[in-house]
């Protein structure tokens, strides 16, 4: 029997975790043996006993879960004290930041790990359900304006009271990937004025299909790649998206940006120029701080007050803002991914290099980098 380990995250700003108990249950109705180290679940309230009594077998430490792993599951990228504990053979699940990562995609490779990259699963409707980047940019969009609402000075919704009418909040989502559309949807539902900009025309009719306002920028051709991210723009086309959003960005009250380049630093958006006419009190949400940011003064994990009182907020794993919810989606991301490729008869994983989706995921095995991006 196939033993599956997912052990305890050990960044200090993870909260989330690679297994569920409900997902346990499933993985072992395939037949794996599901070995979960102590501490796994703390801090999205899952406990030992609840993995426990799912099925699981508790481990005390990682080295007893990765002696004995056929697979291991987890969140972030293992270090390299924790790679050196993997055995040869084992199958290694999950996000690798593979385009920056050479080291460590070469020592998976020197150890005959074979490991798949949650980043690189392809974005096609086959494989939705084994999509983690996309489960987890759902709920960072969600806590961005939650995480806004609390914050602010203001309500969002339009009141009517007895000393007179309130207006609502007004919001501006930069980027209209999967976090965008999850913001601006959490922000229409709690009764805020909403203003989107995407560099991609395509965007207009599902911006406008949630109520809010789709703000115009005339940059030229513009389109989006095979996998439907926004293509990088020119330095000239990011000076006039800069100045256009410079106007939607002075008559908000919160902006949140979620624009992201896979594999890459995330572009400058809003410069100091842009923060400089906007309001006192407002609230800036860089989405995309961990990656570079896209707003001029974002740091990771703090806020930042400008002179002029615009504050500057640079989430540090906003995905697992709620932890519980983003553990049984993330887990649910990664038995659906080992459970398409699972032999039933053989009672083991399937490595299908001519499947579209596995081809596309799989970085190393039997020690070479696989991966047609990453083997120069």
């Amino acid at each position: 029997m196939k033993r599956l380990f997912a052990p305890t995250e050990t960044h200090p700003a993870e909260t989330r975790a690679a297994i569920a108990p409900v997902t346990v249950k499933k993985l072992i109705d395939l037949g794996i043996e599901v070995l979960v180290q102590t501490g796994a679940g703390k801090k999205s309230d899952y406990s030992d006993q609840d993995y426990s009594d799912a099925g699981a077998t508790i481990v005390a430490d990682a080295k007893s879960g990765y002696d004995q792993a056929d697979i291991v599951t987890r969140v972030r990228k293992p270090e390299p004290v924790e790679l050196a504990q993997v055995k040869a053979g084992t199958l290694h699940i999950s996000f690798l930041d593979p385009f920056n990562e050479k080291e460590l995609i070469n020592n998976l490779a020197k150890r005959e790990i074979a490991s798949i990259s949650l980043e690189m699963i392809p974005r096609s409707t086959l494989a939705q359900k084994m999509d983690a980047l996309s489960s987890q940019a759902n709920l960072a969009g969600y806590a961005a304006v939650t995480m806004s609402a609390d914050r602010m000075t203001k309500i969002l919704p339009m009141m009517m009271t007895p000393s007179g009418t309130i207006s609502p909040a007004r919001y501006f989502i930069i980027g209209v990937g999967v976090a965008g559309l999850q913001a601006i949807a959490t922000a229409k539902r709690l009764g805020a004025r909403v203003e989107a900009f995407d560099t991609r025309p395509v965007v207009e009719e599902q911006v406008k299909s949630l109520g809010a306002k789709f703000v115009k920028v005339d940059l030229g051709e513009m389109g989006q790649t095979d996998q439907g991210y926004a293509k990088e723009l020119t330095p000239e086309q990011l000076e006039k998206q800069r100045l256009e959003m410079a106007k939607a960005c002075a008559r908000a009250d919160v902006v949140i940006t979620t624009a992201k380049l896979f594999g890459r630093k995330a572009p400058l958006i809003l410069n100091q120029e842009v923060l400089d006419q906007m309001q006192p009190g407002s609230i800036l949400i860089d989405l995309a701080v961990e990656s570079g940011g896209n707003i001029e003064g974002s740091k990771v994990g703090d806020e930042v007050v400008t002179e002029k009182g615009v504050r500057i907020i640079g989430p540090e794993n906003l995905e697992g803002y709620y932890p519980k919810d983003a553990t049984l989606m993330l887990a649910s991301n990664f038995y659906n991914l080992i459970e398409h490729f699972w032999d039933t008869e053989a009672k083991d994983f399937k490595y299908d290099i001519e499947d579209e989706i596995l081809s596309g995921c799989l970085i190393t095995k039997g020690g070479t980098i696989v991966h047609e991006k990453f083997k120069s």
